[in-house]
């Protein structure tokens, strides 16, 4: 599978009204009204090298994938007590596809293919502190190990993945990290060697999970066939999980994650600091303002 594909496959899956959009456009810059508007239009040609250039062109005119979601985050009521967002990539997105029973009203999938850190990032608020959710579950990092955004460090993945923590909390949304999943090889960059990266950055966000009083789901541990990879089992191509491969992630949640037990966890100098500025005590509702 091409890189290019893999970087843009985000954006394929568009609302059907930008995809509606058909017909020849000039392509805009800079502040317009409506930028969703302004991507440019899916080719009427089916080659793979016009597909080629109008992801790239579409990359470029959404890097952050914030037309996405669009038409579905205006759609949503504009609060609930117990909504949570799911912040990920192809793994994400995935599961709805795969599992959509998992999903409803309260548990709102937000899931890109193809998207690094850097990217969830740049949609963050977008797609997740305008929702207003009670709790975000954040599942970031393999693609950046991929190589998608390009030359990287595990420096940068933890920063985005911090930022994006802060912000949420600064929102006074409940925040749930999920370890990256076992992958012994990436088949779209087999030159890259995943495994000890994956356990260094998933060894970090256990620690910081902990240190920060954060919801943590141990992914990797439940899917991890002993060699440090998904088993035939659990995945078709060694990367993104089968219907009985999200079944376990959604043991894991339930038993790690559940707002009950979330709701116990110890806070962190955040929580301090919001109770010291506010009278009533924190008890990581979600913001009502």
């Amino acid at each position: 599978m091409k890189i290019a594909f893999l970087l843009v496959v985000t954006t394929f899956f568009l609302p059907a009204s930008a995809r509606a959009q058909a017909t020849p456009r000039e392509e805009r810059v800079g502040i317009v009204d409506d930028p969703c508007k302004a991507l440019p239009s899916h080719p009427s040609a089916s080659g793979e090298k016009e597909m080629e250039e109008w992801q790239r062109k579409l990359l470029l005119a959404d890097f952050f994938s914030l037309c996405r979601y669009r038409s579905e985050n205006q759609s949503l009521s504009p609060y609930s007590s117990g909504r949570i967002i799911f912040m990920g990539d192809s793994i994400t997105q995935g599961w709805k596809e795969s599992r959509p029973e998992f999903f409803g009203a309260n548990r709102i999938n937000r899931g890109i293919s193809g998207q690094t850190s850097a990217q969830m990032l740049g949609r963050f608020y977008a797609d997740v502190i305008a929702l207003r959710p009670f709790a975000v579950h954040i599942l970031a990092g393999a693609n950046d190990i991929a190589g998608n955004g390009g030359p990287t460090t595990l420096q940068n993945i933890e920063n985005n993945i911090k930022t994006m923590v802060e912000i949420a909390r600064a929102h006074r949304i409940r925040i749930i990290l999920g370890t990256i999943l076992p992958a012994a090889r990436y088949g779209w960059r087999p030159e890259i060697e995943p495994i000890p990266q994956i356990a260094v950055l998933n060894s970090w966000i256990k620690s910081y999970a902990r240190k920060n009083g954060l919801g943590l789901v141990d992914y990797y541990a439940a899917l991890d066939d002993g060699r440090h990879g998904l088993s035939r089992t659990d995945s078709d191509d060694g990367v993104h999980p089968s219907p009985q491969g999200y079944a376990k992630m959604e043991r894991a949640f339930s038993a790690e994650a559940s707002p009950s037990r979330a709701m116990k966890r110890p806070r962190s100098k955040f929580d301090r600091s919001a109770k010291l500025r506010s009278s009533q005590s924190d008890r990581w509702m979600p913001h009502q303002g």
